[in-house]
């Protein structure tokens, strides 16, 4: 039986660029990583200074380094770390990019105490696709979309958000013994959609799922398109056009929303009074829901994969944190039950670290500066790496294995730097969302731990496509066995 998702799957593979479907030996992968290129300095340090050049190379003439950082992400980055420290350039999407790597040069750029780094370098990739959202904003006015979005977001309305998914959450898992093996993003994106129109939007998908979905996907994927012109077929008209079905689709929404007062989170936006009584536009609550909408369902779905994959890959940590979610009972937990889920905490950050859902994170510097000692002109195109942070041997024990102990007492590996652990940003553009969708994700596996055992085959290895958001590349194939 083709299932929608099965369908919606399909498509989506076809725009699986090549270079990322495509298997290749290992040796193969390893050559072309160690591939050198000639070096040279992004621009010379202005006289007297005392500053240093940033090294880099342009990689590969036209394309530059944009083909190797979709396939290889993480062991991409890490190369380039070890080779030239925390500040380097690179060649990629027509353009240099600087790219700043380990937690003190990190910190440097997010507490941004001299305002020299705006979220320009958001608009370069993603502008024409989520025009306006919080992200995209600086300064001033990001403080003051901020401050009336924090409305939102209170306690009460979290603790209400975790109510409202629950049935959505059992119900969806629940549907996944038609399929023993799924392939499991997909199933889990439908499902974080699902639930981000429920708790968003207080509606059921229903027939827009798959249209609505499928714009996401082409808004996400767009902004990191080669082409970067509507030429038919390609991902960035794609992306403009999934813009257009997602403003349609909201603003068909709106006046109701305006009209009613719900607990859902576009009623929350239509209606959010900052203390001055500044509110939202119309035109403001469209363009903040479509971005809320992508980063809620897509995150989480990321982060859920990620951590059902090593709950199959490590069963032992899967019976333990099943042994806490039977202990809940039947009925479905609220926040403060969530919070007694002490294993799917410490599971799930150790997923977050292993796979950043948002892998890296554009600024532009809107003056001259300097990176621990490295002139960085105004201009410049700069890309913050939270997943190199994360493997970084300075501050984790055998960084590449999957060791959810590190996050508990005493060991808490994450308190070494500020920045060493940061999968929700930092500084003042830090998610505004991270505990909701903490909550999510945990909420989604404990109904597959209550609902299911899950494997994936001896010798089974994902790999992760960075085409955008890390995605993976079969959309892990796994056996879900019920428990009852």
């Amino acid at each position: 039986m083709v299932t929608a998702v099965d369908r919606m799957t399909e498509t989506l593979r076809e725009r699986m660029p090549p270079l990322t479907a495509l298997p290749l030996p290992r040796a193969v992968d390893e050559r072309i990583l160690a591939r050198r290129w000639p070096e040279g300095e992004l621009a010379p340090p202005p006289p007297g200074s005392g500053l240093k050049p940033v090294l880099g190379d342009a990689g590969p003439p036209v394309i530059g380094h944009t083909l190797r950082l979709m396939r290889y992400g993480v062991d991409y980055g890490l190369r380039r770390y070890e080779r030239y420290g925390p500040v380097w350039w690179s060649g990629a999407f027509g353009r240099r990019i600087v790219t700043l790597t380990g937690a003190e040069a990190t910190q440097l750029a997010l507490v941004n105490k001299d305002k020299a780094f705006s979220q320009e370098g958001w608009r370069f990739f993603i502008e024409r696709f989520f025009h306006r959202g919080l992200m995209l904003l600086d300064f001033g006015e990001h403080h003051a979309h901020r401050r009336i979005m924090q409305e939102a977001f209170t306690r009460d309305r979290l603790h209400g958000y975790v109510e409202a998914m629950a049935p959505t959450l059992r119900a969806g898992v629940a549907a996944w013994a038609a399929t023993p093996r799924p392939r499991l993003y997909w199933s889990l994106k439908q499902l974080t959609l699902d639930v981000a129109t429920r708790v968003f939007m207080d509606m059921r998908s229903g027939g827009d799922a798959l249209r609505i979905n499928r714009a996401f996907v082409d808004c996400v994927r767009a902004a990191t398109s080669v082409v970067r012109y509507p030429v038919p077929g390609g991902r960035w008209r794609a992306g403009l056009n999934g813009r257009r079905v997602l403003e349609r689709y909201f603003a068909a929404h709106l006046p109701a929303k305006r009209a009613a007062d719900g607990d859902d989170l576009f009623s929350a936006l239509c209606h959010a009074t900052a203390d001055d009584g500044e509110r939202f536009s119309d035109a403001d609550v469209v363009n903040h829901m479509i971005f809320l909408m992508m980063a809620a369902h897509d995150t989480s779905t990321i982060t859920s994969s990620a951590a059902a994959y090593y709950l199959a890959k490590h069963p032992e940590w899967q019976e333990r944190a099943r042994e806490e979610s039977l202990a809940l009972g039947a009925e479905a937990p609220d926040a403060a039950a969530l919070d007694r889920l002490r294993t799917l905490d410490l599971v799930i950050k150790e997923s977050l670290r292993l796979v950043a859902p948002v892998p890296s994170m554009s600024r532009k510097t809107v003056a001259d500066t300097d990176v621990l000692g490295h002139y960085i002109p105004a201009g410049t195109l700069v890309g913050i790496s939270p997943s190199i942070n994360h493997f970084d041997p300075r501050h984790w024990t055998d960084p590449h294995t999957f060791d959810p102990e590190r996050f508990a007492e005493p060991r808490r590996e994450d308190k070494a730097h500020r920045y060493a652990w940061m999968p929700f940003g930092g500084g003042a553009h830090k998610c505004i969302g991270m505990h909701f969708g903490m909550f999510e994700v945990k909420a989604l596996l404990h109904e597959m731990l209550r609902t299911f055992r899950w494997s994936v085959p001896d010798g089974y290895r994902v790999r992760w496509d960075y085409v955008s958001l890390p995605v993976p590349v079969d959309g892990l194939p796994v056996d879900l066995h019920p428990l009852r």
